[in-house]
């Protein structure tokens, strides 16, 4: 229920789900404690980011860079998140910037860092859903 509506309060979780205040609260906060809350996070509307560019940059990395690259992709600010996956690439980056030619300068980036030996781009054109 965080998930859906992380603002939503101890009571209007309690009601949906049953239980007491209390017990709701005390839930939310072991999890926090146990670190399975890690935090919580804005998602904006799809409306709002109307005029940028969204894209799933998909990375391959030479062996034993890794840590180099994760760490040089952290410093770029356009990339907002990041994952390490199976298959041909090793990661994909979700990279949000103001138009078209500031998505080629990023990915000429993080195309020439130093361990990168090729990246595959795919732009977002909507989002069906988010959760």
């Amino acid at each position: 229920m965080l998930r859906e509506d992380a603002r939503a309060s101890t009571a209007q979780i309690a009601r949906r789900l049953g239980l007491s205040r209390t017990t709701v609260q005390s839930r939310i906060d072991r999890l926090e404690q146990q670190g399975v809350i890690a935090g919580y996070t804005v998602r904006t509307h799809e409306d709002y980011e109307h005029g940028q560019v969204r894209a799933h940059v998909l990375i391959t990395v030479l062996p034993k860079k890794m840590p180099a690259v994760v760490k040089a992709l952290r410093d770029i600010p356009e990339v907002r998140s990041l994952h390490s996956v199976s298959g041909n690439h090793d990661l994909i980056a979700m990279v949000v910037v103001g138009g078209v030619s500031e998505m080629d300068v990023v990915t000429d980036a993080i195309g020439a860092l130093d361990g990168v030996e090729r990246t595959t781009s795919a732009i977002i054109l909507s989002t069906k859903f988010e959760r």
